[in-house]
């Protein structure tokens, strides 16, 4: 996509101070310290008018904070935290898509359209898991319903800081959030398949999509039950935004 509108500003025209708009494309790998060195990088060795991205939320303040510092936008096509939206702390960062808000609050209005009451919330331990957990705790509060408890994701170590088939099943609630990124959802999901704590007992409402690939096909139908959100185009939803 971004090689697509370098191609379309040449064709159009577009340019800066009579200058075509040409761009780099840096692979960070999630990793915080991959973001910084490669866009000091660029920024010492070309004349950077702007950053699309990071992909990341963990990675998001940091470059957002860059952008601020030298005076150009970032704008970030999947960073969702909602603590990027403060014009204040990061005036320079942009983005394209809703931020946590927007997703808890659907959250809420699935768990008032059915009358469910409360859930258990699986996050990972970086801005994008603390960010969508505070979001859905927020949202909750709001509308009177209630969080049963958290279990940490571990993206250092890939392990659950508590151990799953006990905190579920000594939970009230049978319902769980996975805010996790998609690399992390396959381990979690297998593990909950593994002590039989999804469908038809259970409900999972996951954060990312996945490939049903990744397991034995004896567990399919116990993850029929599985709901995942993701945000869309209107025009799919026949909605009047995305």
């Amino acid at each position: 996509m971004f090689q697509a509108a370098i191609l379309l500003a040449r064709q159009y025209n577009i340019n800066i101070q009579g200058q075509f708009i040409t761009g780099q494309i840096v692979d960070t790998a999630g990793i915080e310290i991959n973001t910084i060195a490669a866009a000091c990088k660029a920024m010492s060795t070309s004349n950077i008018v702007g950053i699309v991205g990071p992909k990341y939320s963990s990675e998001a303040p940091i470059i957002a904070g860059i952008g601020a510092r030298i005076g150009i936008p970032v704008v970030s096509q999947s960073a969702t935290d909602p603590t990027l939206s403060n014009r204040n702390a990061y005036p320079a960062f942009y983005r394209t898509a809703p931020s946590d808000n927007a997703a808890a609050l659907a959250i809420a209005q699935l768990f008032l359209n059915y009358n469910w009451t409360s859930c258990l919330i699986i996050y990972q331990n970086d801005a994008f898991g603390n960010g969508g957990a505070t979001a859905i705790t927020n949202a909750f509060l709001k509308n009177g319903l209630g969080i049963a408890g958290t279990i940490v994701f571990d993206i250092v170590t890939l392990r659950l800081q508590d151990n799953l088939n006990d905190v579920l099943t000594a939970s009230p609630t049978r319902i769980v959030v996975l805010w996790v990124n998609p690399p992390y959802v396959p381990s979690i999901i297998q593990n909950a398949l593994d002590y039989d704590l999804i469908g038809p007992n259970y409900l999972w409402i996951t954060s990312a999509s996945f490939d049903l690939s990744n397991f034995n096909q004896t567990y399919y139908p116990n993850l029929i039950g599985l709901l995942n959100l993701e945000p869309t185009v209107a025009s799919v939803a026949n909605a009047p935004i995305n």
